[in-house]
Formats: C-alpha cells, structure tokens, sequence
C-alpha cells in the first residue's frame, strides 16, 4: 500500500513549503504535482523581503533583477519615481523559483511525484484517501491541499471566497534600447476601474506587463491592459506568454481544513487583498500547514493562521475599500517622504500592511476614504 505520514497536493510555493516543514519534521512525505518542474506560471514574480525571508535557509533566490527604484503613474498621468538605498523587490521567474523549492524539499527527504493528478479526496477512520488519474490510491494521516483556489482539496473543504479578481499578463522580450530604462525598476499605475493597478516588473531580457481589477467586467480588464501595453510603447512586441487567471481573497472564518484535510495558499484563498500578493503568504502558511500536519494537529495551523496572516488580510481589505473610492488619494500619499518610507518598509518586510494601519493617523483616513459615497474620477489617459 502507497501509505504516507504526510502527503501533499501540487507543487508550488505553498506545497513545497508544506512538504519541506513536514519532512524537515521526520514525517514520511509525498508531494503529488499535475505538471512537472520546471513549468511556466503566470505570476508577478516579485518577491517582497517576508518571502525573502521565508525562503533564505532554504534556497538561493534564482533573482532575475533586483528593484531600488520605483515609479508610479495614476491611469497615466502625475508619474513620479522614487529610489530606495537597497533593494525593495526581488524579480523571479515562477518556472526556476518554483524548481528550486522542489529540490529543496526533496533534499529535506520529501518524495516529489510529478505528471500525477488527484480526481478524489475521501477521508475514513484509516486517514486520508487520494484517488489518482488512472486508479491508483495514495493514503496519508495528514493531507495539504496546495493546488490552487480552484483545485479539488479547496473544493472538498469547502473554502469560500469573499473578492475575486481578474489578473492579465504579458511577459514580453524587452527591446534591446529599453533594457536599461527597466533595469533595477519597477512601475505601478494605479487604474481606471476601482480597486485596479497595473504593473511592469524586469526580468533581465523579458518585462512582465500585467494589471488586476475585479471580476466581473473582463472586456474593461483587457482594454486596460491594451491601453497600458500602448502607453508604454510596446504594443508591436509579441509576448513570450499571454495568460490569465483568478485570485480569490477567503471570506473571513472561512474553513482551513476539513478533518485532517489543511489547505494553503491560493488553496485557501490566503493573500493580501489590496495588492493581491500571495506568494509570501503561499510561502508561511505552507510552512505552517507542514508543521502541523508532520504533528497531526490541524487546530495548531487554524490558530497560527488566524495570528499571523488573518489581521494582515484584514488590514488589506481597508486598504483596498479606500484605494478603490480614491485612488488618486493613494497616489498622493505615495508622494510623500513619510508615505513612500512606509511602502518601502513594507516591500522591504520591515513592516505588515496591519503594522501601517493600526497607527492611528492611517485608521482615521482609510475610515474616512472608505466612507466616502462617490469614487473619484478616473484621470484620462
């Protein structure tokens, strides 16, 4: 019988980081991955100092660029640029990020199963029962459920979600006379539909384009990142990749497992609402589900979850209620010495998104943005 302590469902930044911590913790564990390593993700690719962090005794980031400077544009207009003494943000590629993961779980004596679907989850007295593509059965005491808000462990414990947003992206090979002016920065425009922002992040000889806004009106979505891709004067390269998908935010108290069932990441719909960052949190509540269930104790990942994670979501989602009503405030903000200070601290994982708006000059002006009645209007471009 295929009988494990510890098995994990897909292989990304959440699963690899569950199977490390249980394997690192002595327990027999099987990682079972769809795809196979190493394989193209649509993702930003930037990593913020807490995902640095969660990875440094793990891996050497594979970094594509390293970002101390950025700009900022509201639906094009009003551009500034701002410098950093350090690094703010580290540019990966998915397919190697993610590749060095895997051999870093593996070297913690996790077995990586790759090409493997799960259609079933059955849960009985003798632990967890996996049913694969083509009938095969792998039982483990513990599962994680590591394979996305769309997968089958999300859907078996029953995860709900409260925002669900549309993201674009183009990785396009960056011409040759624009390599320097992107070199070691990043640009952020905040949109034309509430709650969006668009993005370009370097990666050496490729620049990922891409933008983000609410489900629900996807043609809006698409115009917006057509009209991006224009602004930027690129809108005659042809993209390497051209990809879409859904991230999806938990609704609050929103279940984290269901008997010895433990989801993660995108799994669990665990990200930042407002920016819609979700590796570092791919990265710790991976970890965390590891650890609890190399200790068969899901109730030990609810709480470290609910300490860790939960108030920064929170702190997210009122930052994205004022974004979305003036996101021309926001911008203003940025501008300034004290406001560019904090969202460099918060890049750089000094600081937490609930760091920042429990002081109380933050809490009373997002209050009072997210009351106000009427967005405002959107700058042309």
């Amino acid at each position: 019988m295929d009988v494990w302590d510890v098995a994990v469902v897909g292989a990304g930044p959440a699963g690899l980081s569950a199977a490390y911590a249980a394997a690192r913790a002595g327990a027999r564990t099987l990682v079972l991955e769809r795809a196979e390593h190493p394989r193209y993700k649509t993702c930003g690719g930037g990593l913020i100092g807490t995902s640095l962090a969660a990875v440094r005794e793990r891996i050497e980031v594979p970094a594509e660029d390293r970002v101390d400077r950025m700009s900022f544009t509201l639906n094009g207009r009003r551009g500034f640029t701002r410098h950093s003494g350090g690094p703010l943000l580290t540019m990966v590629r998915r397919e190697r990020f993610d590749d060095r993961l895997r051999a870093a779980a593996q070297r913690a004596g996790a077995q990586v199963r790759q090409r493997v679907s799960v259609r079933a989850v059955q849960q009985d007295q003798d632990g967890v029962r996996l049913r694969l593509a083509g009938g095969a059965e792998v039982t483990a005491a513990v599962v994680v459920g590591a394979d996305g808000s769309s997968g089958i462990t999300a859907r078996h414990v029953g995860v709900e979600y409260e925002q669900v947003d549309l993201g674009l992206e183009v990785e396009l090979p960056t011409p040759a006379d624009q390599r320097e002016r992107w070199r070691g920065r990043v640009l952020l425009d905040w949109g034309p539909l509430p709650g969006s922002y668009a993005w370009v992040f370097p990666k050496q000889d490729l620049l990922t384009v891409g933008v983000i806004a609410s489900r629900g009106d996807g043609e809006a979505t698409r115009r917006y990142l057509t009209d991006f891709v224009d602004r930027l004067g690129l809108a005659g390269v042809q993209p390497a990749h051209d990809s879409g998908h859904l991230t999806r935010c938990r609704t609050a108290g929103s279940p984290l497992h269901r008997g010895r069932v433990l989801v993660a990441g995108d799994a669990a719909g665990l990200l930042e609402p407002w920016s819609r960052e979700g590796i570092s949190f791919a990265l710790r509540s991976g970890a965390l589900a590891g650890a609890a269930a190399a200790a068969g104790d899901p109730q030990r990942y609810v709480a470290e979850v609910g300490a860790e994670l939960v108030p920064e979501m929170r702190a997210g989602h009122r930052l994205l209620a004022a974004f979305s009503r003036r996101p021309s405030a926001f911008h203003a903000v940025v501008a300034t010495p004290p406001g560019w200070r904090l969202f460099g601290r918060f890049c750089r994982g000094e600081t937490s998104f609930a760091g920042v708006v429990d002081r109380f000059p933050v809490r009373t002006a997002l209050a009072l943005l997210a009351r106000s009645r009427t967005a405002a209007p959107a700058v042309p471009a």
